[in-house]
């Protein structure tokens, strides 16, 4: 993955395959059906990552994948508000909001923002050592300027980034990746369009060093083996854009010594 901006975009899919309901022409069940941006159904978007993003942050990561722009700032470890409250541990605060142009519809994704915030804090808590920042408090600002699909997954990326780029220990990069369900097929990566008409959803983030599984969220019926078909294409994906993320960080360690 890039770390300097006006680098090519990466990718990191899994690999190709070929729906039904009642969709617009574009969803349809024939072998011809094209997906929006042109992607096969198990190729993920093209990615840009760069840190750094934010000067005044302790650390901060942009990303792009596709139409989907995220960008995260990190404060922190600083004293804890609540002093008081002595704890062995430190505090990670997760907040995701949208700028008033980041989706067709002024406002359209202001209500779940708290919902979205809440499944980025279980997503990255698991990856931080927290026992290494006791009575301080690590806060996680990410804003989503453009929504394209697949926002909470590229939040969740793009916050590990910008947690690394702070210097925050981990035990390993969160990457996160989801799957719609179209029909009878699973397209990896959605755009909004295939988002708005899917059977249903599954995301997966993971510590992909460790191949280990920090959180798995999945909405409307799935049977088990489309279930293990979609876990299997989020890991596969997961372990590729995690190896983009850490490329990232190498480059911008490089740049930042020269």
């Amino acid at each position: 993955m890039a770390a300097k901006a006006g680098a090519a975009p990466a990718t990191y899919s899994p690999s190709p395959t070929t729906f039904k309901k009642n969709r617009p022409p574009i969803f349809t069940g024939n072998v011809d059906w094209v997906r929006p941006d042109g992607r096969d159904f198990h190729q993920c978007r093209p990615a840009f990552l760069r840190t750094g993003a934010v000067n005044a942050a302790s650390g901060s990561a942009y990303a792009e994948f596709g139409n989907t722009k995220v960008i995260v700032s990190i404060f922190g470890p600083r004293e804890s508000k609540k002093a008081m409250m002595y704890s062995d541990i430190g505090r990670l605060n997760c907040s995701v909001s949208y700028t008033t142009f980041a989706t067709p519809v002024r406002g359209q994704a202001s209500s779940e923002n708290k919902e979205i915030s809440s499944q980025l804090h279980k997503s990255l808590e698991g990856a931080i050592m927290l026992d290494t920042f006791p009575k301080t408090t690590v806060d996680v600002f990410a804003l989503v300027l453009e929504s394209g699909g697949c926002d909470l997954p590229v939040v969740i990326s793009c916050a590990s980034l910008a947690l690394a780029d702070a210097g925050i220990m981990m035990y390993d990069l969160v990457a996160a990746v989801s799957v719609s369900c179209l029909g009878k097929n699973l397209v990896i990566d959605p755009v909004s369009e295939e988002e708005n008409y899917q059977d249903g959803s599954l995301m997966i983030t993971c510590l992909p060093s460790r191949n280990e599984v920090t959180q798995l969220t999945i909405t409307g019926e799935w049977s088990t083996p489309k279930i293990h078909e979609a876990m299997e294409l989020c890991l596969d994906a997961c372990s590729k854009l995690g190896k983009i993320m850490r490329s990232c960080l190498k480059e911008s360690a490089s740049a930042s010594q020269e």
